[in-house]
C-alpha cells in the first residue's frame, strides 16, 4: 500500500509542474510526503510474521530485564537482616551497646535506613531528567544509561567493606536510580501491538512489583549457604544484570519510541495536509484521491494493528471522563496556574505524607513489630510474610485498580484511598499478631493503588500537556520530604525508645487531615464543575414543542 500511495505521488508529480518554481515546491513537498510515507511502510512491517515476532521478543525481554533490575531496591526489608549479620555499620555503635549483645543500635539503624531513604529519594527525583532524555534521545540511550548505572551500583556494594569510603549509601542509590531508566523507557513497547497495549503495560508494571522479590530470594540463598554467599558474591553475580541489559539494549532493542495508533495516523495526515498547500486549479480528482488513499492507510493501519475504531474508543473515553468528574479541571491553564492551585498543593501535601508513611513501614517493619508484638521471633515472621506478600500484591492487584479508577468517581477513589490509609493506620498500633498480618496484607495492596492513583489524578486534573512537568514535580517533591524519614527514625529510637505507636499516631493523624481536606475540597470542585456545565447545556437548548401539542403563541 506503502508503494502505491508512493507511485500516484510521483504521477501527481508530473501532472502538475506547472513552472519551474512550482515544480521545486512540488518536488520538496512530495519528498517531504515520501519520507513520512517510507517511515510509515517502515512501520507496516509489524504486519509482518518475522516482524511481530522480534517485537514480541522485544516485549519479553523487556519484562525479564524490568524483573531483574526495575524495582529491587524495593525489597529492602528482606535485604536489611543480611546486612546486619554481615555487621554493616556496626563499628558505630558504641562499645556499651555491644557488650549488652544488641542485634541493633541506633546509629546503625539510622544508617542502613538512610541507605534506602537515599535511594527512594533518588528514584522519585530523578522521573524528572529520565522523561527528558526519554523523549530527547530515546530508549535505547536511557537503557544504555541504566545498565551502567546498576552495574556501577552493584561494584560499590560488592566492595563496599574494603572501600577507603561509605560504598553502601552510594551503591544503592546506583541500583535505585538505574531501575526508572530501564522500567519507564520499556513502556513505548506497548504500542508495538495496541491491541493488547493493556496487557503489556500490566506485565511490566507486575515485573517492576516483583522485582522487590530479587533481595527475598537472595535472603534464602544467603540463609541455605549459613553466609557463605555474602553479599560481594552476590553482586559480583549480579552483574548479569546489567550486561544483558546492555548487550539486549545495543542490539534487540529498538533505538526509537514506537509510536501509537493515532502517531501513525496522524503522519498520514500531516502528509495529506502538505500535499494539499501545494496544488493549484486541478485539485477536485487529486483530493478524492488522497482521500481515498488516507481512509485506506488508516483502514490498515487500524486491520494490522487491531485496534479500536476512533469513534468507539473516543466515546469510552468520554464515558470515562465523565465519570471521573474532574476531568479537564485545569487543562487549559499554564504550568504555573496549576502548581499554584489547590488542586496541585493538596495532591501534592497527601502524596508527600503517604509515600513518607509507606517508605518508613518499609524501613522499619522489623524493630516495629517486635516492639508492638513483644517478640524478635513473630517480627521475624511477619518480616517474611510482607516480604513475600510485597511483589504479590503489586500483581494481584493490577486488574482491579483498572477497574476502580475506569468505573468511579475520582472522589469516591480519594475517599477510599484515605479510609484505607486510616485503616492501616490503626491496625499497625494493635499488639496482636493477626492485626500485624491483616495490616500488611492490606499494606501491599494499598501501595500499587496510590502511585496509580497520583498519576490518574495528575492526567485527569492537568492534562497530558503538562503531565510530565506536573507529575513529574509531585513525585520530585514527595521524594524530597522522604529525608524527613532520618527525622521519624530519631523519633522512634531516641524520643519514645523504639516505640512505633507515637510516630504511628502523627503520621496518621496528619495523613487523614491533609486527605480528608483533599476529598472535601475535590468532592465540591466536582460537583461545581456538574453544575457548570448543566448550566452551559440549558443555556444552548432550544424549545422543542412535541407533536400534536400547541405552541405558546397558538394559545
Amino acid at each position: 500500500m506503502a508503494t502505491r500511495l508512493k507511485e500516484d505521488i510521483g504521477e501527481r508529480e508530473g501532472e502538475e509542474g506547472e513552472g519551474s518554481s512550482r515544480g521545486d515546491k512540488r518536488e520538496d513537498c512530495v519528498s517531504e510526503v515520501r519520507g513520512i510515507v517510507g517511515r510509515i511502510g517502515r512501520r507496516f512491517e509489524i504486519a509482518n510474521t518475522d516482524s511481530r515476532g522480534a517485537y514480541l521478543a522485544q516485549v519479553i525481554i523487556a519484562v525479564i530485564y524490568c524483573l531483574f533490575a526495575a524495582g529491587i531496591v524495593f525489597g529492602y526489608a528482606a535485604l536489611k537482616p543480611v546486612l546486619i549479620r554481615e555487621k554493616v555499620y556496626r563499628d558505630l555503635c558504641t562499645q556499651d551497646e555491644i557488650d549488652r549483645g544488641s542485634r541493633t543500635c541506633y546509629a546503625q539503624e539510622l544508617h542502613l535506613n538512610l541507605m534506602f531513604t537515599v535511594a527512594a529519594v533518588g528514584t522519585n527525583v530523578a522521573a524528572l531528567p529520565i522523561g527528558a532524555i526519554l523523549d530527547t534521545f530515546g530508549p535505547r540511550v536511557c537503557g544504555v544509561i541504566g545498565s551502567f548505572l546498576l552495574a556501577i551500583g552493584a561494584v560499590l556494594f560488592a566492595f563496599a567493606w574494603q572501600l577507603p569510603f561509605d560504598g553502601y549509601i552510594p551503591g544503592y542509590l546506583f541500583l535505585a536510580l538505574a531501575g526508572p531508566f530501564v522500567f519507564i523507557s520499556s513502556f513505548q513497547l506497548s504500542n508495538a501491538f495496541p491491541k493488547h497495549s493493556g496487557l503489556i503495560l500490566a506485565l511490566l508494571t507486575g515485573a517492576f512489583d516483583s522485582s522487590s522479590a530479587i533481595f527475598l530470594v537472595y535472603r534464602i540463598l544467603y540463609q541455605w549457604s549459613d553466609g557463605t554467599f555474602w553479599p560481594k558474591k552476590f553482586f559480583l553475580a549480579y552483574l548479569v544484570v546489567p550486561v544483558f541489559i546492555l548487550v539486549v539494549q545495543l542490539f534487540i532493542m529498538p533505538k526509537a519510541s514506537y509510536k501509537t495508533v493515532g502517531e501513525l495516523v496522524k503522519e498520514v495526515e500531516d502528509a495529506d495536509d502538505v500535499l494539499e498547500d501545494q496544488v493549484g486549479e486541478n485539485t477536485a480528482l487529486l483530493r478524492e484521491e488522497r482521500r481515498q488513499h488516507r481512509q485506506s492507510v488508516v483502514s490498515e493501519i487500524t486491520d494490522l494493528l487491531g485496534s479500536k475504531s476512533g469513534a468507539k474508543y473516543f466515546k469510552q473515553e468520554e464515558h470515562k471522563n465523565k465519570i471521573s468528574g474532574v476531568w479537564g479541571a485545569m487543562h487549559n491553564k499554564t504550568v504555573m496556574q496549576q502548581v499554584t492551585s489547590p488542586w496541585f498543593i493538596l495532591i501534592t501535601l497527601f502524596t508527600m505524607i503517604q509515600m513518607t508513611r509507606i517508605n518508613f513501614f518499609v524501613a522499619t517493619i522489623r524493630p516495629q513489630y517486635e516492639y508492638i508484638l513483644g517478640s524478635y521471633q513473630k517480627a521475624v515472621e511477619i518480616n517474611t510474610f510482607f516480604d513475600v506478600a510485597l511483589p504479590l500484591g503489586g500483581i494481584l492487584s493490577i486488574p482491579f485498580i483498572g477497574l476502580v479508577l475506569d468505573n468511579t468517581s475520582t472522589t469516591f477513589v480519594l475517599s477510599a484511598l484515605v479510609t484505607i490509609a486510616t485503616t492501616i493506620g490503626i491496625l499497625g498500633c494493635l499488639p496482636y499478631t493477626w492485626a500485624a498480618y491483616a495490616n500488611v496484607s492490606i499494606f501491599v495492596l494499598y501501595r500499587p493503588f496510590y502511585y496509580t492513583t497520583v498519576s490518574d489524578f495528575a492526567a485527569k486534573v492537568f492534562g497530558f500537556r503538562t503531565f510530565g512537568t506536573v507529575y513529574g514535580l509531585i513525585i520530585c517533591l514527595a521524594g524530597l520530604f522522604n529525608f524527613s524519614q532520618s527525622g521519624l527514625d530519631a523519633l522512634l529510637h531516641k524520643v519514645f525508645d523504639g516505640n512505633p505507636i507515637p510516630v504511628n499516631l502523627i503520621l496518621l493523624a496528619i495523613a487523614l487531615t491533609v486527605g480528608s481536606m483533599l476529598c472535601v475540597y475535590v468532592g465540591v470542585r466536582s460537583y461545581q464543575m456538574k453544575r457548570e456545565v448543566l448550566e452551559i447545556e440549558a443555556e444552548h437548548t432550544t424549545e422543542t414543542v412535541m407533536p400534536g401539542a400547541k405552541s405558546p403563541d397558538r394559545l
